[in-house]
């Protein structure tokens, strides 16, 4: 921040006007103005503000929307000049594992396996690039297929193999997508490893992706030591990222002069105070770290309720039963930002923090263009998730801007202005108010708390709107899927939330009769992971707030003698918590027996016996679970009854295998009662 006099005559011109005089001498007190000016050179570029697709499943509901409401989502994410208007999408490279919110598929289930439709990154993709062709696209793999770590839970003792690995999806991207990736992420939830990073660069070159950049290490800034004693290290690394920064960057970092990025960051709840928080981080991620670049996880809230992190989204379209979702307050603090700039523009030097509290930016075009953002969030209305937020102070002031340099002649500026207001809970958000008029290059605002101003040259902001969606409601409480899809446009069945595994559409060729088209399970492996995958694959799906339902399914082991798979009812847990779900589970085995447990982990056991059950044919199975009972039929017959279920008392729906190997389902139905 940089404070300088008024000059002479500018004061002489703003008294005789009466804009500052009052201003000035009030009860708020008074400043030197806050200088904006591009005469001693500019700051660093920016490179945008994105969301988080995956990290993991976090998009998983969104596919499942009927038409208009799919696309009008995706219209507040994605459209130039409408919402949120992204720069950035940041998406999981799906690697069969849970990475938080539930599994995303790989493109390589195996060394020899290769396919690049499965999942949805691909569709968001090209949805995003559909609206904004200019969109960035970057990609993370969050977790990897077993094979990927020949045994080990670590991804690069094989750097040449892991490398491939993700080179394929690039190239996937292009060849059947004709999607360019722009950035790919190292995986860094435990540390990162340098001699990957340089085999990364080396076989993206050799397959002419030389225009790729290398973010690292996607987790903290503690590659940073070593770029600074390793240039070849240096050389390989385009962007150093961090995840939730707490808008600081260390001085190492600084010293690589390397672009820094939030490359993940907000991950808190959609409320106002979330929308808070992500105003505070977008300005001060730069006055306080020159990071250039933020990310949020996530970009939509798309997935059940009721997993961790529920609602720490942009916006919220957790309901494709009822077409409803919820426009949040972040996306209208990214439109303050996003809608006013472009990556390619420059940061002014001239930034900083506002004297009562609160932070100021600018950014230019380089061609007479200019954009301010302000924002005043006390400290109680801006707590993000993580990392702790330290005390501070925000009170109402006046503050006086001056434009200087070759923003001078600027007579006016467009405004645009959000309010929270914690006490009515009636804020108003991205409201035009009428331009800003300059004298001198001048002008003087009343920044009371909680506020975000834009004041830019861009005449084009629009706040978009479409008609209300749907009214919320439940899941419903008859719900079936036969799974009988020819050609699906997804791999995945409608509102099955994988947690560990992975379900896909498949078509048995061997079975003539009414089990052609089935859900399988298709992971044989545990996965590269640094979430706690269960050691049972299971997909969850329905309301978590059923409690007495009837869950019915036909299953089909494919692995003699020691195959089982199970259907499940009250299922508590899911996401990094899923290891320790409880319900009540329903197995049945390829050795010819049963049991019934009531942890998914199969340690409490409630009923056990001979079943008669085998592999390579077709059972049904129907779980009845009533206030503090349950009872289950094979084939139709009753098969164990009066289980005493205590806990829990409600819960999803869920069907899984015993351990990661493959097994069939087909006509899954449930009949529920809250």
């Amino acid at each position: 921040m940089e404070l300088r006099e008024l000059s002479a005559v500018a004061a002489l011109v703003l008294a005789l006007t009466g804009a500052l005089t009052g201003a000035l001498t009030g009860a708020r007190g008074s400043c030197p103005p806050y200088n904006l000016s591009d005469a001693r050179g500019l700051g660093r570029t920016f490179d945008g503000i994105g969301g988080l697709s995956g990290g993991g499943a976090t998009s998983r509901l969104l596919v499942n929307y009927a038409e208009p409401f799919r696309s009008q989502i995706l219209d507040f994410l994605f459209t130039p000049g409408f919402g949120a208007s992204l720069h950035i999408l940041k998406v999981e490279i799906g690697g069969d594992a849970q990475s938080t919110d539930g599994t995303e598929p790989s493109h390589m289930h195996h060394e020899d396996d290769e396919n690049y439709f499965r999942g949805y990154e691909w569709w968001l993709m090209k949805e995003a690039k559909k609206r904004n062709p200019n969109i960035t696209l970057m990609s993370l793999p969050w977790a990897f297929p077993g094979w990927v770590g020949h045994g080990k839970n670590w991804p690069y003792d094989f750097p040449d193999i892991t490398a491939a690995y993700v080179v394929n999806w690039i190239l996937g991207a292009k060849q059947y997508h004709d999607l360019d990736i722009q950035y790919v992420g190292i995986w860094n939830e435990r540390s990162y490893d340098s001699k990957y990073i340089k085999v990364l660069r080396n076989t993206l070159d050799k397959v002419g992706l030389t225009g790729v950049g290398i973010v690292a290490a996607d987790g903290d800034w503690s590659i940073a030591n070593s770029m600074l004693v390793d240039p070849y290290l240096t050389e390989c690394v385009e962007a150093i990222g961090a995840h939730y920064p707490g808008t600081n960057s260390p001085e190492e970092a600084l010293k690589t002069q390397k672009k820094l990025w939030a490359s993940e960051d907000y991950s808190t709840f959609n409320d106002e105070v979330g929308g808070g928080c992500w105003a505070r981080i977008l300005n001060q991620n730069y006055v306080n770290g020159l990071m250039t670049a933020t990310i949020s996880w996530n970009l939509v809230a798309s997935y059940y309720e009721d997993l961790p992190f529920s609602r720490d989204g942009l916006m919220t379209a957790e309901e494709p039963w009822s077409g409803n979702y919820v426009v949040e307050s972040p996306i209208w603090i990214t439109a303050h930002t996003t809608q006013f700039t472009q990556p390619g523009w420059t940061y002014l030097q001239t930034v900083g923090h506002l004297a009562q509290g609160g932070s100021y930016v600018a950014l230019t075009d380089g061609k007479g263009n200019l954009t301010v953002v302000i924002e005043t969030m006390t400290r109680d209305h801006s707590v993000c998730i993580r990392p702790p937020l330290p005390p501070f102070n925000v009170t109402s002031q006046n503050a006086t801007f001056q434009l200087e340099g070759s923003f001078a002649s600027i007579k006016e500026l467009q405004v645009w202005r959000s309010q929270f207001n914690f006490k009515t809970k009636k804020s108003s958000f991205f409201e035009k108010l009428p331009p800003q008029k300059l004298f001198n290059g001048l002008f003087t605002i009343e920044l009371a708390e909680d506020e975000v101003y834009t004041f830019t040259t861009i005449t084009s902001g629009q706040k978009g709107s479409y008609p209300p969606s749907p009214p919320s409601a439940r899941f419903p409480k008859v719900y079936k899927d036969d799974f009988n899809v020819r050609n699906p446009p997804f791999s995945e069945a409608p509102n099955f939330a994988d947690q560990t595994g992975v379900f896909e559409y498949y078509v048995n060729m061997s079975d003539p009769g009414p089990h052609v088209f089935t859900l399988r399970q298709v992971v044989t492996e545990r996965p590269v992971t640094w979430a706690a995958d269960a050691d049972q694959t299971i997909s969850v799906v329905g309301d978590h707030q059923w409690g007495n339902l009837t869950v019915t399914c036909d299953v089909f082991m494919e692995r003699v003698k020691t195959g089982g798979v199970f259907i499940a009812a009250r299922v508590d847990k899911g996401g990094q918590s899923v290891r320790s779900a409880r319900g009540v589970f329903f197995w049945v085995f390829a050795d010819g027996t049963y049991k019934v447990t009531n942890d998914l982990a199969g340690q409490t056991v409630l009923a056990e016996g001979r079943s008669g059950t085998r592999a390579y044919g077709w059972h049904t199975l129907s779980l009845t679970v009533a206030g503090q009972y349950a009872s289950g039929l094979l084939n139709g017959y009753p098969l164990w009854k009066n289980a005493v279920v205590l806990s829990p008392k409600s819960g999803w729906a869920a069907i899984g295998t015993a351990s990661f190997e493959p097994a069939q389902f087909d006509n899954f139905a449930v009949v529920a009662e809250y």
